[in-house]
This record gives structure tokens, C-alpha cells and sequence, in this order.
């Protein structure tokens, strides 16, 4: 089946990110640190080293056929070793022995996942601080703006649309606190490198393991041989959160920008393409929610996928490490696009202010003078403005963790 059906909804940037070439890359990347790090520890020599480390390049290597070659063999990381250590044997045969010394493939697969893993995180980051800015900024404005407050299925009371705006950023603030914490965690070097069991050779080993951290700019392990994945596991529980929380928001803004609602509504275009260049065509707010939903949907499956297989992870059935990596980029891709569609959907909207108070005024013309007074006072208006500008400083500056 076309890929063409799981990339409707990715964004361009993840889909090049987890992109074949880009995960290859990532292995040589694992390749050429474990050479210079091994070299550096008097495990290989030098001149090895670097043979291997100026063949680890991506364009020496035909992408496409890695691949094919990796379904047929059913490993990832056999393939593209076997093609690096043929093709320093041209250069330097001497050097072919010592590619991938030590090394088993689940550290070499791990560790590159980890790579890509980083670079998502990031555009991940960077939307998600994006969105709350946005969240923020339209709390401040919007503070004492009055609107109806509505439980599900009927009108509640009076609210302002600042306070409203303040509570969707408040657990996203959690979420990128939680996720800061755990992808720390998660982002580490594996090695087990069975290779060096010695006693005499576990100070060069711990070498190793301290120069490819560096290197990769990774954890570095906290013992040697640790392939438990509990804190990769829970950075996915992290992103889980985060995205339930703003497909919680999507939905609300989608009750909101209904035609019969329509207290929120597109922002105008903005004044930078005034110089002549041609406008990029604007996604409905709608649909933009559409697209948070609809990856919303498909990732707590992904999440209990990667839990589920945490019960397999000292045993020796097979199959669990496999089902993970399968799970990753599915999980990666719709959580980027999420928090990608939604720093664009916040960022799009505006306030439609005369609207919330027309609908707030249609509610109360409706009720007795009794309930309107319980309801809808000007008191409980303030209350809602000052908790609105409590929660937007706490926000702007949460405790650390």
C-alpha cells in the first residue's frame, strides 16, 4: 500500500527526518563515533579508524537497496554493516575487521534511534513553545473578555475567554516539563559491547562509552550493558500526555469555530506578504483541528504498544525489541504533527468577542432573573479575570523540575 496514505497528514520536516536516508545516516554516524572512541582507547588502530570514519558518509551508499536488503534479512543494521566493512576493504582491507568491533546490532539500532529521536524532540519543543506563547498571549488579551462557560451538552456560567486560554496552557506546561525530563533520560548511548568482557579491559570500555556520549552528544550509560528500554518507554507515556492534551484543546476549539457557535475565528492574513509575493493558501481552522484529532485518535494504541512490550524485556522471547522500533516512527510522526498543527492553529485564530457575548446574552435572556444572578454576575466575572492573571504568571514562570 502507498505510504502516500500514512503521509497525509505528516508534516514535510518529519517525514525528512525519519526519512531511510536520514536513519542510515544516523548508524554511520553510531559507526564513526564507535571507531574514533575505540582508537582513542587503544582498542583498534588509528589508521583503522580512520578508514572507517572517512567511508561513514551517507552518499557512499545506496539507500534504497540498504533498505530492500534489510526487508529481506529482517535486520535493520546487518545490511548497511556488511556494505561498510566491503567498502572500507577498498580502501584499506587491514581496516575491515575492525568495522563495527565489539558492537552488537541492537546498540547500533538503539543508539541511532535515539538520533532521529532527538532531532523530532526538538521540532517538537520548538512547536510546543510556539503553541504556549500563542495560548498565552491570548490569555493576556483576552482576560476579562466575558463568555459562556459550557459543560457538556448545555450552558454553565459566565467565564472569561482570558481564563479559558490560561487552562489549556496550563497542563502543556506540565506535558513540556515532563517531556524535558524524560527525553533526558531517554536520549542516552546504548553499548553493551560484548566484546570487551575482560576485567583487564572494562577501564577502556568505560572509555569508549564516556567519548561516544561526548561525541553523539548523548547519555552516557549508566553501567555497561544496560539494554532495558523503561525510560524510552516512559518518554513515549510523556508524549502521550501531551498529545491527549491538545487534542482536549483541538476539540474545544472545534465546538467553538462552528458555524452556530463561532466565537472563535481566523486570524487576518498578516502584513509580510505585503511586498507582492503570492499568499500561502490558508488551512480552516477546522480542518487544522481535524488533523490534531485525527492523530490524537491513533496514539494511545502507539503508547500501550510500546508499554505492552516492557513485559517481554528480560525474557528471552523474541519479537519486543523489533515491535518497538516498528512503533517509534508512527509515534514520532503523529506527535510532531500534532504539535505542529496546533502552534499553527492557535497562531490562526482570533477572538470573536462580540459573538461570545452575543451567545452569553442569548443564555441569559433565557433564564430566570433568580438563576442569572447565580450565574452569570459581574462578581463571578472578576473571579475569573483575576484567576485568569494568577494562572498566566504561574505559567510564565513554572517551578523547575
Amino acid at each position: 500500500m502507498s505510504s502516500f496514505f500514512e503521509r497525509f497528514f505528516a508534516t514535510p520536516e518529519v517525514i525528512d527526518t525519519l526519512s531511510d536516508q536520514a536513519v542510515i545516516e544516523a548508524m554511520l554516524r553510531f559507526e564513526a563515533a564507535l571507531a574514533r572512541a575505540q582508537a582513542s582507547a587503544g582498542l583498534i588502530p588509528q589508521a583503522a579508524a580512520l578508514s572507517i570514519i572517512g567511508t561513514c558518509k551517507v552518499e557512499l551508499f545506496d539507500c534504497p537497496k540498504l533498505v530492500r536488503e534489510s526487508a529481506r534479512s529482517r535486520c535493520m543494521a546487518t545490511p548497511l554493516v556488511q556494505s561498510l566493512r566491503e567498502t572500507v576493504a577498498l580502501f584499506n582491507p587491514q581496516a575491515a575487521d575492525f568495522v563495527h568491533f565489539g558492537c552488537s546490532v541492537q546498540d547500533l539500532v538503539d543508539t541511532a534511534l535515539a538520533l532521529v529521536m532527538r532531532d523530532v524532540l526538538k521540532r517538537i519543543e520548538v512547536d510546543l513553545a510556539a503553541t504556549l506563547q500563542s495560548l498565552l498571549a491570548l490569555a493576556e488579551k483576552h482576560a476579562h473578555d466575558p463568555m459562556l462557560e459550557r459543560n457538556p451538552m448545555q450552558p454553565a456560567s459566565i467565564t472569561s475567554f482570558g481564563l479559558l486560554c490560561s487552562q489549556w496552557a496550563a497542563p502543556l506546561v506540565r506535558d513540556r516539563q515532563r517531556m524535558c525530563a524524560a527525553s533526558a533520560s531517554a536520549m542516552a548511548l546504548r553499548l553493551a559491547n560484548d566484546l570487551v568482557a575482560t576485567a583487564d579491559m572494562q577501564d577502556q570500555h568505560m572509555q569508549v562509552m564516556a567519548l561516544m556520549a561526548a561525541d553523539l552528544q548523548l547519555q552516557e550509560p549508566a553501567f555497561a550493558g544496560n539494554t532495558a528500554h523503561d525510560e524510552v518507554v516512559a518518554l513515549a507515556c510523556a508524549l502521550g500526555l501531551l498529545t491527549g492534551n491538545l487534542g482536549h484543546t483541538a476539540a474545544c476549539i472545534s465546538h467553538m469555530v462552528q458555524f452556530e457557535i463561532g466565537e472563535l475565528i481566523p486570524a487576518p492574513a498578516s502584513g509580510a506578504l505585503a511586498s507582492g509575493a503570492p499568499a500561502m493558501q490558508t488551512v480552516p481552522l477546522a480542518v487544522m483541528c481535524m488533523t490534531v484529532l485525527a492523530h490524537a485518535h491513533r496514539v494511545p494504541q502507539q503508547v500501550a504498544m510500546l508499554l505492552a512490550t516492557l513485559s517481554q524485556e528480560r525474557t528471552s522471547l523474541p519479537g519486543h525489541w523489533q515491535a518497538q522500533l516498528a512503533q517509534w516512527p508512527a509515534l514520532l510522526t503523529a506527535c510532531q504533527s500534532i504539535t505542529s498543527t496546533s502552534a499553527q492553529l492557535v497562531a490562526g485564530m482570533q477572538a470573536d468577542t462580540q459573538r461570545m457575548r452575543s451567545n452569553l446574552d442569548a443564555v441569559r435572556a433565557s433564564l430566570p432573573a433568580k438563576e442569572i444572578k447565580a450565574r452569570f454576575s459581574n462578581d463571578l466575572l472578576k473571579h475569573a479575570s483575576r484567576l485568569a492573571h494568577t494562572q498566566i504568571k504561574a505559567l510564565r514562570n513554572p517551578p523547575s523540575v
